[in-house]
């Protein structure tokens, strides 16, 4: 394992955030914030507790996850994609660094940013509302799962995008409009029979109702179910990565 590459490549990334800390960690801070004013303040005084947890507190776990999932996306696929634009992506493939290598390192950036930013959206939304954290290491445990796998998902998003256009198509597209309908603002079992299983195939629900479990100790789905599926998100990025270092495939052309 060539930990110099590693450490080279991962803290390049982190280094590009530094140096775009506006839009890294205050822009989305900011925009969660103002969620938190209209949804958890405006609206949620206006609503009934869920399962003892008045509103405000009730859609925190969501709105760490809404952020720290298109950030993940981000942060991963621009740090493959900029490379692939430059062409400086063939200097890393033809130096002595592995895929395993190359992987950890833009994956472990994206991922730790993203853990950071849930983390100071975590302690920033205790100005707005008072909520508890039953299971503290779940939470970080599951933060961490969800982070990685994104960040993943975003690797491969930066590989399949030939434009900058479709790095935004993904996430403006498909994962905010899943995270909206995967019970950020509401618990699935509010919804009517029928919509309710409709909800049960949005993978992004068994990712948010698993990481409020982790703050209020209940679920509309049993969270070992959750945590199956995120390991199985997990392992299929991880199957697709794999497949892509074997073939080339947008790495050589």
């Amino acid at each position: 394992m060539n930990f110099h590459a590693v450490r080279a490549i991962y803290f390049f990334e982190l280094a590009r955030s530094r140096r775009t800390l506006f839009q890294s960690i205050a822009s989305p801070v900011l925009s969660t914030a103002l969620y938190f004013v209209v949804f958890g303040s405006a609206i949620g005084s206006r609503m009934h507790p869920i399962n003892g947890v008045s509103y405000g507190a009730f859609i925190v776990p969501g709105l760490i996850l809404l952020t720290v999932l298109t950030e993940s996306v981000s942060n991963a696929s621009f740090g493959i994609y900029l490379p692939r634009f430059t062409g400086t992506i063939y200097e890393i493939l033809s130096a002595p660094v592995s895929a395993v290598e190359v992987l950890l390192g833009f994956v472990g950036a994206a991922a730790t940013k993203s853990i950071i930013l849930g983390l100071i959206i975590f302690f920033t939304a205790h100005i707005f509302v008072s909520f508890d954290l039953v299971h503290p290491l779940w939470a970080l445990g599951f933060l961490a799962l969800i982070s990685i796998t994104f960040a993943l998902f975003g690797f491969i998003l930066g590989l399949w995008a030939d434009g900058f256009e479709k790095l935004q198509i993904i996430p403006l597209m498909v994962i905010s409009p899943l995270t909206f309908l995967g019970g950020t603002f509401y618990s699935i079992d509010m919804l009517p029979p029928f919509w309710r299983n409709v909800a049960l195939f949005n993978p992004i629900v068994y990712l948010v109702d698993g990481f409020r479990w982790t703050f209020y100790d209940f679920a509309s789905v049993r969270p070992s179910i959750s945590l199956t599926m995120t390991f199985a998100m997990l392992v299929a990025c991880v199957a697709v990565v794999v497949w892509i270092f074997k073939t080339g495939y947008r790495l050589r052309s």
